[in-house]
């Protein structure tokens, strides 16, 4: 069978190599997912990320004849994949004019140097990912690796250091592989990576923090209910009670963060509630997280508007992370429409 499995597939990459476009899909179909996936990690951003990934399938597609067996087809198009990523990060491609900040009247509690775009990850497409094992030497969950503390954490590193550490420590390639596919020694990998999982450790959540709990359990469900239900009401002193004290707000791609629950009530109270304003919260997950469809209640009107997507980061039981992406394009990528009709 083994030998059977060998011969179709060279019988396919020969037909590739001809230029059989079916034969190219069939060769490059079951990473297209999970490419996709690397891409998001390494730029942080969901429409970055496809189109890297139809960037990465065409250069491969035009390079079939340079390909030359060495590794299997799925490292070839991480190769490709990963490079064509910091290219782009070189070139700067990815710089987005900022919205402008809006701000509690006590202010944002820090600035810290945040991703210059970030945008979350459809539950859906996690859900087509292969079920395929890291390498070995992986070091993470894949649960935490998909995760938005982890996706803004690797985007505080240079990107050759983001590159390396995504090969090494989320997928498992051996240090020869990402030698090979950055064009790099295999010292320069160990250091890069050495410095890498340093600036990492640093930028997430802290050890004392409690784990969230897991995805769909009873105790999640009990959390994100409650959350809606203050939220919908406008309770800024029942959403404080489901908050950590160290909670955190961020609103990419704005740059303002407000940290700890009494400047998240600030904001919350004079911001986002303000003059009476009320939102309806339509569940979906982004990054293996708790998230929700945001929509902005018309007074007077029984239509509400979309008002951009928050992902929850939970820690035991309450509330650590509140992360509302303002751009209501997004909400497409999730089958959300962009305005709902109430009853």
């Amino acid at each position: 069978m083994a030998a059977e499995t060998w011969q179709d597939g060279e019988a396919v990459l020969a037909r590739a190599r001809a230029g059989d476009g079916d034969a190219f899909r069939v060769l490059t179909e079951p990473y297209r997912r999970e490419l996709q996936l690397h891409c998001y990690r390494i730029l942080g951003s969901l429409q970055d990320a496809e189109d890297l990934l139809q960037e990465t399938l065409l250069a491969a597609w035009r390079g079939l004849d340079g390909y030359q067996e060495r590794a299997s087809v799925r490292t070839w198009l991480y190769r490709i994949a990963t490079n064509r990523c910091l290219n782009a990060l070189r070139a700067g491609e990815r710089r987005r004019p900022r919205p402008e900040v809006v701000t509690a009247p006590s202010g944002p509690s820090r600035r810290p140097a945040e991703p210059a775009w970030l945008e979350p990850y459809p539950e859906p497409l996690l859900a087509e990912l292969p079920d395929r094992e890291p390498g070995p030497e992986a070091r993470y969950e894949a649960r935490e690796t998909v995760s938005l503390a982890f996706v803004v954490g690797l985007q505080q590193l240079v990107p050759r250091q983001r590159a390396v550490l995504v090969l090494r420590d989320v997928l498992g390639f051996r240090a020869a592989e990402v030698a090979a596919m950055l064009g790099m020694t295999a010292n320069a990998v160990h250091l890069a990576l050495r410095r890498a999982r340093a600036v990492l450790a640093a930028s997430l959540p802290g050890q004392d923090r409690e784990r969230a709990p897991l995805p769909g359990s009873a105790a999640e469900r009990r959390v994100v209910d409650d959350f809606a239900r203050a939220f919908e009401a406008g309770d800024v002193a029942a959403l404080v009670e489901l908050l950590t004290q160290d909670a955190r707000l961020t609103m990419p791609p704005l740059e303002a963060t407000y940290e700890g629950a009494p400047a998240v009530a600030d904001f919350l109270r004079s911001v986002v509630f303000a003059d009476g304003r009320s939102f309806v919260l339509r569940g979906v997950r982004a990054n293996g997280q708790p998230a929700f469809a945001l929509y902005r209640r018309d007074r007077g009107s029984s239509i509400a508007h979309a008002h951009g997507v928050m992902v929850l980061g939970l820690a035991g039981g309450r509330v650590g992370e509140m992360t509302r992406f303002v751009d209501n394009g997004l909400l497409g990528a999730f089958g959300m429409s962009r305005s709902l009709r109430q009853e």
